[in-house]
């Protein structure tokens, strides 16, 4: 069975850094993709970055040059590095997991950008 468990949210001024991660149970994690999505008060969710199972990663162009998303298959754990952080990024950030059969996502995990 597949769990994930986001965690690193928090308050940080405009121009600061956060590293979100999203770890997972289960076997499944290495084969694969994952994604960072998030969902900001009044709007809809919106997909922030993936990463293939191999590792090949594509962005929205909102975070482009700025978010850096990776995954460490022996640690069943996927990472968002968010630098040069902008007001507009706050929402709840959460992780998904796209198997073969369903797909899995975690409780989420608050991002504040605000001075």
């Amino acid at each position: 069975q597949v769990q994930l468990a986001e965690s690193g949210g928090g308050l940080v001024q405009p121009g600061g850094s956060l590293r979100l991660s999203c770890a997972a149970t289960g076997s499944l994690f290495r084969i694969s993709p994952m994604a960072w999505y998030r969902q900001a008060p009044g709007k809809q969710r919106e997909l922030v970055a993936v990463i293939s199972s191999s590792g090949t990663t594509n962005y929205a162009d909102s975070v482009k040059g700025r978010f850096t998303i990776s995954r460490d298959n022996a640690k069943n754990t996927m990472y968002l590095q968010m630098n040069s952080l902008k007001p507009e990024d706050t929402a709840v950030y959460s992780c998904n997991m796209n198997t073969v059969s369903r797909v899995y996502w975690g409780q989420g995990t608050q991002v504040t950008v605000s001075s």
